[in-house]
């Protein structure tokens, strides 16, 4: 006990002095704060409340994390609540996605979708999914069952394992992957699914070395048999009328390489194309592409004003039926996963609910709708909204986020740095080390098929056996808080069907 007690002194000592190194190294450290935010002139919180006025940084910096995993109820965060993210995952992990003890939907919410139970539903016991044929004109039309389908993410945008683990998952779940603006990488071949090329305004992948279209790397790319089909970018939802944007802090030498540009250096794409500046341009273009490569021709836009397609559908009949696109993306206003700036991200393009049956109906009328499919997208990440889409009228729904979610994603809110925590959209291999594409390809393919059985079991309480039978008359819509109509009644009233502008037009 003698011996041991000048130990234990010894070490009282140390730890006295230990600590008192620390308090002296605080208030160095303090001090230095002090002086540097009394001077400084850049921040007035700072300035008059030196030290204690950078909490407030921080604490903003927190505050999102905060209310996400605190104070935010199921339904209340934007763009992706809760209970959306939840349904993802578990159908990602293919865990029981059965709740107990009553829905948390406020199903007397103006908006709010109700599907309309039949008496008699069907009996099915299938995943019943007709097949769908795109550009009957082509040399080689493209025919496919999927529902639901990767919408476009470039590489750059997104990471190589992530990318990957998409490849894969959608070759699992027999659905297509879009390639985004950004060109073809090798990871998106690398899973063998059937893949969309997307043409941006840049012409990344397919350029010469002016920034014009190279028909010979064009032709070469639709050599491969994995590219099934092409879009033309006209404009996206996080930014219509803005070019993409790739900060060049994740622009590396091999993104550099496939877009042909400099690395490190921001990767800002055109506003628009400038070769298609008109109906009759845009036309020109899918039938361009369309000659060299022998595959269905589409293009993807948001809209603003429906009278662009009484101006498509009008030269379409001009030229032929065979002139007009294969297909059409119609992209929703609220937003997407790329960067963009803010006034664009809140306030520019119709959203997808009202956009969708406004396109179908025009089509309709100008006898175009069974020659032009139609893929909608925009948040559309729960089987609730597929079963919508389709009743609404379109082929297909194409999802970025809503395989995002499936992949690991957090609602982090980096994806324009290079900081993202769960690896999917940075270029810091310590962050990509944590996404295995192997266990998350399997996500990928437990998420569609999920989706589509959930999506099914909507058709079947409808009393229809397949998903794409499902029509307007199988859904409500709550238009004032206990009233709902039909979105065939809905979508017929004119007031609706003059949303997108016409009230303006003389």
């Amino acid at each position: 006990m003698e011996n041991g007690l000048p130990f234990l002194l010894l070490l009282l000592e140390i730890f006295s002095a230990v600590v008192l190194a620390l308090l002296l190294g605080l208030v160095l450290v303090v001090a230095v704060t002090y002086v540097i935010d009394i001077r400084q002139t850049r921040h007035t919180i700072r300035r008059n409340y030196p030290v204690l006025g950078r909490f407030r940084y921080l604490f903003e910096h927190l505050g999102s994390f905060f209310r996400q995993y605190f104070f935010a109820m199921d339904r209340e965060e934007l763009p992706f609540n809760r209970a959306q993210r939840s349904w993802v995952y578990r159908a990602a992990k293919d865990v029981d996605s059965t709740l107990p003890f009553g829905s948390t939907q406020a199903i007397n919410s103006p908006g709010t979708l109700i599907f309309v139970p039949h008496p008699f539903p069907s009996l099915s016991e299938d995943q019943c999914v007709s097949s769908v044929i795109v550009g009957p004109y082509c040399r080689t039309p493209y025919e496919t069952s999927s529902l639901i389908n990767i919408s476009a993410m470039s590489y750059g945008a997104i990471s190589r394992p992530a990318l990957i683990a998409l490849s894969r998952g959608a070759k699992k779940a027999g659905c297509w992957l879009n390639t985004g603006e950004g060109g073809l990488s090798e990871y998106h071949l690398a899973g063998g699914a059937d893949i969309v090329f997307q043409l941006g305004t840049a012409k990344y992948g397919v350029r010469d070395a002016e920034g014009k279209l190279s028909e010979e790397k064009l032709r070469t790319i639709a050599d491969l048999p994995q590219i099934r089909m092409f879009e033309i970018k006209i404009s996206q939802g996080a930014k219509p009328g803005k070019g993409g944007i790739l900060p060049g802090i994740k622009v590396t030498e091999e993104i550099a390489h496939i877009r042909g540009i400099p690395a490190g250096c921001d990767s800002i794409s055109p506003n628009g194309h400038p070769d298609i500046r008109s109906v009759a341009q845009l036309l020109d273009r899918i039938e361009s592409i369309r000659q060299l490569t022998g595959k269905p021709v589409g293009f993807k836009l948001v809209v603003g004003d429906i009278s662009f397609f009484d101006d498509l559908c009008a030269e379409v009949w001009r030229r032929g039926i065979e002139s007009a696109p294969d297909f059409i993306t119609l992209d929703s206003g609220d937003g997407g996963t790329g960067a963009a700036p803010q006034s664009l991200l809140d306030h520019a393009g119709l959203p997808i609910r009202e956009t969708l049956p406004l396109v179908v109906d025009k089509l309709i009328e100008k006898g175009l709708r069974e020659r032009i499919r139609l893929i909608a997208t925009g948040k559309l990440i729960l089987p609730v909204d597929v079963a919508w889409a389709l009743a609404a009228g379109a082929d297909f729904v194409n999802s970025a986020r809503g395989f995002m979610f499936a992949l690991g994603c957090i609602q982090a809110l980096q994806c324009n740095k290079n900081t993202c925590p769960t690896g999917i959209t940075t270029h810091d291999p310590d962050l990509q080390r944590g996404l295995d594409p192997t266990d998350k390809s399997e996500r990928v393919a437990k998420y569609v098929a999920n989706m589509v059985k959930e999506v099914t079991v909507i058709a079947h309480s409808c009393g229809v056996d397949c998903p794409r039978q499902l029509a307007r008359h199988h859904a409500r819509m709550v238009v004032r808080p206990g009233v709902s109509v039909p979105l065939s009644r809905l979508y017929s009233d004119p007031a609706f069907r003059d949303a997108a502008g016409d009230y303006d037009r003389p």
